[in-house]
């Protein structure tokens, strides 16, 4: 197993429709306004942009983001990654009773050299801060959603 290899799911139950979370989920230059630890998402064209996030650990991530699947009928976005973290993220947006269930995949190699040093140790903590992050989206989100 490569230490520096990383999987994630998170589940988020929203109280709005696929199709609002969808809406939003598909605009990521908006997301440092309902997302606290998306410090900035920098457009460079329809399908890619440079995003820098950072949670509760003192780093900044910095990557780019370029779009591989956008499909409203089924509910995915999905995108490449490639800077401090390399791989792919994807939002799987269904229905789920009332309201809708995200679900959030992404697969990444980490290539910030400090976190590579710290792979084996910091492994833990860098687990943590990503369910951090994910936990604020998700409150950040729901916010979002009940004032628009």
């Amino acid at each position: 197993m490569d230490p520096n290899r990383h999987r994630f799911l998170s589940l988020w139950s929203l109280p709005a429709p696929p199709a609002a979370v969808y809406a939003v989920l598909e605009r990521p230059e908006d997301y440092p306004r309902w997302w606290p630890q998306v410090r900035a998402v920098n457009r460079l064209d329809a399908s890619t942009g440079v995003l820098t996030v950072r949670s509760f650990l003192p780093y900044d991530l910095t990557f780019t983001a370029r779009e591989t699947r956008h499909d409203r009928d089924s509910g995915i976005l999905q995108v490449s990654l490639s800077g401090d973290i390399e791989g792919w993220a994807r939002w799987t947006v269904t229905a789920d009773g009332p309201g809708t269930l995200a679900r959030y995949d992404q697969v990444v190699d980490v290539r910030k050299p400090l976190l590579r040093r710290l792979a084996v140790p910091g492994r833990p903590l860098l687990r943590l801060n990503h369910r951090l992050m994910m936990a604020a989206g998700r409150r950040g989100l729901t916010r979002y959603l009940e004032a628009v």
